[in-house]
């Protein structure tokens, strides 16, 4: 699918990022002016509006940040488990499979204890989700040793795809 919004970054900004070899360089030249334009738009309708690579970026950047946080049991608490078949397919196609799989995990864990999951409303209930399911440690585990990966491979494809990220000059 092609992208609906470009946003524009210069060349030099992407030559340098590239040969820099600072992945976190070239990640944040792309991936902010999604957030900036998702927050100024207010909706996840944005989404329809960008090519895979970019909805890809965007929403491995909300599974990075609220895994991070406080693991896929925040992830999907905070109602971001619809994002996930998305980006299981989207990653298979940059490469990332390893990822793809350790996600598709998480969907049938979230499946066979959504029941559990959707009862929990109070903080109370919230924290003693990390003690009633502790298969998500175990899938977790498997996220922090390909997340580097992940990101390198995403990288890689966009690089190799730029004209479905952004415009430069």
């Amino acid at each position: 699918m092609s992208s609906n919004f470009l946003p524009f970054v210069s060349n030099d900004a992407i030559k340098n990022a590239l040969a820099s070899g600072d992945n976190d360089k070239l990640y944040d030249l792309l991936v902010e002016p999604l957030h900036e334009e998702l927050y100024r738009r207010s909706t996840f309708d944005f989404l329809d509006d960008l090519s895979d690579g970019q909805q890809l970026l965007l929403t491995y950047d909300y599974l990075r940040t609220q895994v991070g946080q406080g693991g896929f049991i925040q992830f999907i608490h905070n109602g971001y488990v619809g994002l996930l078949p998305s980006m299981i397919e989207q990653l298979y196609i940059v490469g990332a499979g390893d990822m793809a799989n350790v996600l598709d995990d998480v969907l049938k864990v979230y499946v066979l204890n959504l029941d559990l999951l959707n009862k929990a409303k109070s903080v109370q209930e919230f924290a003693q989700l990390y003690d009633e399911l502790k298969e998500f440690e175990v899938i977790e585990e498997r996220y922090n040793a390909v997340k580097l990966e992940t990101i390198k491979k995403m990288l890689e494809y966009a690089a190799g795809h730029l004209d479905q990220f952004v415009k430069n000059s």
